[in-house]
């Protein structure tokens, strides 16, 4: 009878044991709360699902209150209101955002997302075509990303 003793205290020794260092596995599965190529990227993919949705709000949410544009024909706009007014007042609607060949680069708390863009729509009333290459700057503050600069390049058709 001794040893069944003495194996009811090893499971009951045991197990709590185990069952601590399968918490703290589980719990160190999860992602850090902080910037990462994979959720820089996500945000990326949510600018674009607004631009090609025409979301006004959600452009905003996702730009930073010092956001500016340097745009392909080398002009700079300022603040973060010039695309969701521009949408909101019908003078720019996109009817295609197409994005490819994204390259992500991580600087501690700073993304630099290149990207390849195949964009159409409406501006000024009147319809453009364009291929560009972007490149957005991405800040990681208060728990999530905002973009502070974008920087785009047109692409010449071949």
């Amino acid at each position: 009878m001794r040893s069944h003793g003495y194996s009811m205290m090893l499971v009951v020794l045991i197990v709590p044991i185990i069952v601590l260092v399968l918490i703290s596995a589980a719990a160190g599965e999860e992602k850090p709360a902080g910037p990462t190529t994979e959720n820089a990227m996500a945000a990326e993919e949510a600018l674009a699902r607004a631009f090609r949705n025409n979301d006004a709000d959600a452009i905003s949410n996702l730009l930073d209150s010092s956001w500016a544009v340097i745009t392909a024909n080398g002009d700079v706009g300022e603040g973060p209101s010039i695309f969701p007014e521009g949408i909101k007042s019908g003078y720019r609607t996109l009817k295609t955002f197409d994005m490819s060949e994204p390259r992500v680069r991580l600087y501690g708390n700073v993304a630099l997302m290149t990207i390849k863009l195949d964009l159409a729509g409406v501006f000024g009333g009147k319809p453009f075509e364009v291929l560009e290459r972007e490149t957005d700057t991405w800040v990681w503050k208060d728990g999530g990303w905002k973009c502070v600069l974008t920087h785009e390049s047109f692409v010449k058709h071949a």
